[in-house]
């Protein structure tokens, strides 16, 4: 219990300092500064491995499956992986999101900030159910492998994200109707009183709720594929957690690239069609833990490759097109 209580304050100490003070006054986030902490991000998770193999030599922490350190660093970083990669999904739809509502670049790390402290209750209470359904209901591994295989077809044979339309959705209108909804803006204010003197929810506040629920949606894919490498709660929760913490960073390096990213969705669907049969197959064939991780590096890797490869050339076709 200590070793969680310590995590949960090392994440609140963070997200303190991250608004306190490195991010005290509103201002456009540019792209160096957004890939220095995406490099920071990175660097941190990957250093949380080592710490994750010493705790896992000492009784500090439960250690419910009995994983051996280097196994427990592996599948930390492993799930790490996964829900990195699967965010990329969210940070498109952020992007739609911010352009529906018209949020000024200077205010988006703040409503992403209150976001992702949002995401890290819900992405707690998620997987203490799912990490609780499978260790009662073993056959709930299937259910969750079937889930994770039709999201990988359904991803597959998709249409673009630009079909989501945030002012036509469910949240939106129920949104409105129990509170007003103003398109003013005023500083970095969620709420403001209108002239009849009413409180009304300015557009940072409707895109906070959007951005929130999309997140437990997401997390309803990713959830399950980190509880496929392991069910064990600290692993889950952490690797979790340190991807959600990155995200910010990642959306604001990769907000002005996602089209050159567009082959990664492709990287996404390999990952989870491979996680989904993991788990449908867990009984009959056991994939160590090396080559899980090997699947998954490698499948981000040739999408980014192949995104850079032929992403410019497609932007050059489109331009090509429009030109015409």
């Amino acid at each position: 219990m200590i070793v969680w209580t310590l995590f949960l304050l090392a994440v609140v100490f963070i997200l303190a300092l991250d608004l306190g003070v490195f991010n005290k006054t509103p201002h456009i986030i540019s792209t160096k500064e957004a890939s220095k902490w995406t490099l920071i991000w990175v660097t941190l998770s990957f250093l949380f491995s080592g710490v994750i193999y010493w705790l896992y030599t000492t009784d500090y922490i439960e250690n419910p499956d009995g994983l051996k350190p280097a196994v427990a660093s592996m599948k930390f970083i492993t799930g790490y992986l996964i829900e990195l990669s699967l965010s990329v999904d969210n940070i498109f739809v952020i992007a739609i999101i911010f352009a529906s509502f018209k949020i000024p670049q200077k205010y988006q790390h703040r409503v992403l900030f209150w976001g992702i402290l949002g995401a890290v209750i819900f992405r707690g209470l998620m997987i203490f159910f799912g990490v609780m359904l499978i260790n009662k209901f073993t056959w709930t591994t299937y259910l969750f492998g079937l889930f994770l295989l039709f999201t990988a077809v359904k991803m597959l044979f998709s249409g673009e994200d630009d079909d989501f339309q945030p002012k036509d959705s469910f949240i939106y209108k129920t949104l409105g109707k129990i509170i007003p909804i103003t398109s003013h803006m005023e500083h970095e204010k969620f709420f403001i009183l209108t002239e009849k003197g009413k409180k009304a929810a300015t557009p940072l506040f409707v895109a906070l709720i959007v951005i929130e629920f999309m997140d437990v949606l997401f997390a309803v894919d990713s959830v399950p594929a980190i509880l496929a490498i392991t069910s064990d709660p600290f692993l889950v929760f952490s690797s979790n957690i340190f991807a959600i913490l990155g995200l910010r960073s990642m959306y604001f390096f990769l907000a002005n690239m996602l089209a050159k990213f567009s082959y990664l969705e492709y990287s996404l669907v390999a990952i989870l069609a491979f996680v989904g049969l993991k788990m449908l197959l867990h009984d009959f064939i056991h994939v160590p833990e090396w080559a899980s991780l090997g699947f998954i590096a490698l499948s981000l890797l040739v999408g980014i490759l192949v995104s850079l490869k032929f992403g410019k050339e497609k932007e050059l076709t489109d331009s090509d097109l429009d030109h015409h």
